[in-house]
Order: structure tokens, then C-alpha cells, then sequence
């Protein structure tokens, strides 16, 4: 299992336009300047695209991203939804010249509303989008291996985390961004994963995300070999967090690859 992290930051503050305030990240360090959010998991061949950021084009030639056989939405938010127009070149290069997307009813019906000329049994014309969009289920069975849903709080409402498991290996990846909180049973799932991502804007409180400490606190009862942090704002500096953060807790960046 290969999980590629094509962009690892949050609409709420960039780079390009931070003030030199205290606290602020070291712009001369690349793996400070992080796109909008979303991952590409590679299981046993078979490709899932979470979630498409504005800059999901760029984010597919930078990473080298040439093929996508199923498409998660962890939920409608526009840094995660707004980049589906350019699944169009994964459309045409498919037998049947659509991608199957996943996601709860807001969702989906958020998709038909932003993309109505992508929701048709096939393309309305050469090169374009075409969507067929499923509920996702508690687990959905692929080739590759299994995905399964988990619940989570992002403020005044749910999303989705998904946690991959690879058939051939057996091997487990947790997946949990824009959530405010993680237990129950997100937290048991979670549990014997190999490897683990985590929501943790900022240090400071947030009320729709997990801070710096909370999101370290979950990673602690999760336990997992390595987790990574996801989804942060220029405020969170890459050298800064390395230098003490806990072993196996770790900031993801822009182009980073995990091999499972």
C-alpha cells in the first residue's frame, strides 16, 4: 500500500499571503507551502482518490498521478469538492469513461449541484466529467482491498474518515481529516493500523478542528508505528514541530510518500 499526500494545508490561512507575524511559518522551507487537502491511496494496484482541492490538477502532474479507479469524499466543504472538474482526463481514460464517487447524501447531492453536466451515464461530450455517484457504504469491497467509513464531527456537523485495508497484505491505514474530535468507535477502528493521519489545524483552539495537542493525544491511544498530521495552517512551521515532536508523530508535507 503506497498512500501519497498531495496536499497537506487548509484554505484557512496560505502561505502567500501570511503576515510576518509571530508564529508564523519559515516560508524558505518548502515543506512549509502546502496546498488545499487530499491523498491518493494505491492498494494492490488499484487507485482511490480522497477528496479533490482546488489545485488537484496541479497537485496530479507534481505527483504523477496517471490513474483513478474510485473517488471518496470525506464531506462538501469547497477546499475538498471544488477540484472534481479536473477528474475529467480519469473519465477518458477509463473503459466506460466514468468514475464511480462516494460520499454521504450531502455530499453527493453537493456534487450534482457544482457539477450537473458530469451526473450522465456516460459524458455529454468528448473529454468531459462523468460521475456516477453511490453511497458509500459501511465497508466498500474493491479489488484492492477494503474501505470502511467511520463517523466523525466536524463542528455542527458529521463527515466521513475511511480506513483502507489492503487485500494481498493485510495491511491498515486510518484516514481522518476536518474532524473536531476522534473516539468511540473512530477511535477503536482506528486501532492496529499501521499507519495513521490525523486532523491538527493549529495550536490554538478551533471549533470545527483538532488542535496540535488533541490531535497528539489521539495519536497517543491509537498507538499506531507511525502517524501522520494533516490540514495545517501557515501557523504550524515544519522545523519548529520536528524538533519536538513525539517519536512516530510526525507533520506530513506536500509530496510526501508513505509505503506501507
Amino acid at each position: 500500500m503506497e498512500i501519497i499526500f498531495l496536499g497537506t494545508g487548509t484554505s484557512q490561512g496560505v502561505p502567500i499571503i501570511a503576515q510576518p507575524e509571530e508564529g508564523c511559518c519559515d516560508l524558505k522551507n518548502k515543506k512549509n507551502w502546502r496546498t488545499r487537502t487530499s491523498i491518493h491511496v494505491v492498494m494492490d494496484g488499484f487507485h482511490f482518490q480522497v477528496d479533490c482541492s482546488p489545485e488537484f490538477r496541479l497537485q496530479c502532474i507534481d505527483n504523477k498521478v496517471e490513474q483513478i479507479d474510485y473517488f471518496l469524499l470525506t464531506h462538501y466543504h469547497s477546499d475538498h469538492i471544488v477540484g472534481m472538474d479536473d477528474l475529467r482526463r480519469f473519465c477518458d481514460l477509463r473503459e466506460d469513461k466514468s468514475i464511480p464517487v462516494y460520499g454521504d447524501e450531502s455530499s453527493l447531492r453537493r456534487v450534482k449541484e457544482i457539477f450537473p453536466y458530469a451526473i450522465n451515464d456516460k459524458p455529454a461530450a468528448p473529454g468531459y466529467p462523468c460521475f456516477k455517484l453511490h453511497d458509500m457504504p459501511q465497508v466498500l469491497e474493491t479489488d484492492g482491498g477494503t474501505v470502511t467509513r467511520v463517523t466523525l464531527p466536524h463542528g455542527p456537523f458529521d463527515v466521513y474518515g475511511f480506513i483502507f485495508q489492503e487485500k494481498s497484505s493485510g495491511k491498515k491505514f486510518a484516514y481522518y481529516t476536518d474532524c473536531s474530535a476522534v473516539d468511540g468507535e473512530a477511535l477503536e477502528l482506528a486501532r492496529g493500523s499501521d499507519m495513521v493521519v490525523l486532523d491538527a489545524l493549529r495550536k490554538k483552539p478551533h471549533p470545527s478542528h483538532m488542535t496540535i495537542d488533541e490531535a497528539t493525544e489521539v495519536a497517543k491511544a491509537i498507538a499506531a508505528p507511525q502517524t501522520y498530521f494533516i490540514h495545517m495552517t501557515y501557523g504550524v512551521d515544519y522545523d519548529q514541530f520536528e524538533e519536538k515532536s513525539p517519536e512516530g508523530i510526525n507533520l506530513s508535507y506536500d509530496g510526501l510518500r508513505y509505503v506501507i
